[in-house]
């Protein structure tokens, strides 16, 4: 299995914080996604939703997904890793930086495009909430802050998955840092010694 981490970012007018409109660790909130198989490369024709609270299964590891090719019915599963996400800020949108929104843990096929939907929150400098906001047709939010008295606006959504670690790069990376400690220590032991023996003699 691979891991993907959601990045997202908007450039946003006296906005704080953007993010899913029951909060950033939302179970129930959809993401909508177009994946692509590992095997053939196929795309899939539709966007996929997925979300952390629908399981294939009962099963406390069950995958909140299981997808087969059409083209070379491969099969693959994704699940959504909640709990791993942050809101975008007005610090991080001034900056140009994305914010994690969520990981998936896929196997057997790879995202490559977010697609923003319905359902999201914002809340403005003044502490004005804005909810449910649909960002599916062109992506964009304007409205006016009575209590700030002040345009608010969010544009030029984007979104990017970053690749993390599988599961055996993970476990890879933990055995080399191991033993390196192991090697340090042990180097560490015999400077130990022949200092004591240089001091006795």
């Amino acid at each position: 299995m691979v891991k993907y981490r959601l990045m997202f970012t908007a450039e946003m007018q006296n906005i704080k914080t953007l993010q899913p409109a029951r909060g950033i660790s939302d179970p129930g909130f959809n993401y909508y996604i177009k994946m692509k198989c590992g095997s053939c490369g196929e795309l899939t024709k539709k966007d996929i939703s997925v979300n952390s609270k629908k399981k294939v299964s009962a099963s406390w590891n069950s995958p909140n997904l299981v997808m087969k090719c059409k083209y070379c019915e491969k099969v693959g599963t994704v699940t959504v890793i909640s709990g791993t996400g942050k809101p975008l800020t007005q610090e991080l949108s001034e900056r140009g930086k994305s914010a994690p929104l969520m990981e998936l843990d896929c196997k057997g096929y790879e995202p490559v495009e977010f697609m923003f939907g319905s359902g999201w929150k914002a809340e403005s400098i003044a502490g004005t909430k804005f909810e449910d906001i649909d960002l599916s047709d062109d992506g964009e939010f304007a409205e006016y802050d009575e209590k700030g008295g002040c345009p608010v606006t969010i544009y030029n959504l984007h979104a990017t998955f970053d690749v993390l670690m599988s599961d055996f790069k993970e476990m890879l990376f933990a055995y080399e840092i191991r033993k390196l400690e192991r090697v340090r220590w042990e180097v560490e032991q015999r400077r130990a010694k022949k200092e004591e023996n240089e001091f006795h003699q």
